[in-house]
């Protein structure tokens, strides 16, 4: 049986975040990728890299899998009432419901996170919280059928987690020799738990005013979503 995978595009996302997991993912078993846009144009990453849409909010069928990139589109995507709309849709009906990096608080923004154990980029993790959530530092975090990641490359492990959860551990490690997944990173500063303290605040300084807009957006989304 054909396992749906949707795997949403937006304008500004990160392409590893999208194309790490993609690399993964369609490798599994059975598995058919639709790459999901509000119209077929190509969507421009948040570095420029331009990635061509396979399906429509309209015509994308049922996922079996939802998936969310992150990026710093993803602030207007949560003031995006047509995409928000279909993420929630999808993410009702999925049987398992995905994201990696700040895609995660666009689950949250879908309302799909509420009691849940969740990861997101470190940067942001204070933000899940906002949404209901409890943030929980580790590079993937399973909770029921809820599978999130940290930041960016955080996706490929995410991916190969998702695979072992669905086809199982032998399809996973055969996607893992396959690929030659083998990271050995030549700084080993890739997270603020091993990252000198200083390099760590020179980050949070220069994404301190991103933090602030997602917070202040956060907020008014909750509010609203109480309102209602």
């Amino acid at each position: 049986m054909t396992l749906h995978i949707a795997m949403l595009l937006y304008p500004g996302l990160t392409q590893l975040d999208l194309t790490g997991p993609y690399e993964v993912l369609s490798r599994m078993p059975d598995a058919k990728v639709h790459l999901v846009a509000k119209d077929p144009s190509p969507v421009r990453s948040d570095m420029g890299l331009t990635i061509t849409p396979t399906s429509t909010f309209g015509d994308c069928p049922a996922a079996d899998l939802l998936f969310v990139p992150g990026g710093g589109g993803q602030v207007a995507v949560m003031d995006d009432d047509e995409t928000l709309g279909f993420v929630a849709a999808q993410g009702a009906a999925a049987r398992w419901v995905t994201a990696a990096c700040t895609g995660s608080l666009i689950l949250g923004a879908a309302g799909l996170l509420a009691g849940y154990r969740a990861a997101t980029h470190w940067a942001f993790m204070p933000l899940l919280s906002m949404f209901g959530a409890t943030p929980v530092e580790e590079r993937v975090v399973i909770d029921r059928n809820r599978i999130t990641a940290g930041g960016v490359t955080a996706g490929i492990d995410f991916a190969l987690r998702t695979v072992a959860e669905i086809a199982g551990p032998s399809a996973a490690q055969r996607i893992e020799l396959f690929l030659e997944y083998d990271p050995a990173p030549p700084f080993r500063c890739g997270h603020p738990r091993i990252a000198p303290p200083e390099l760590t605040q020179s980050i949070r300084d220069e994404i301190a005013e991103r933090f602030s807009v997602r917070a202040e957006q956060i907020a008014r989304i909750t509010a609203r979503a109480n309102r209602a």
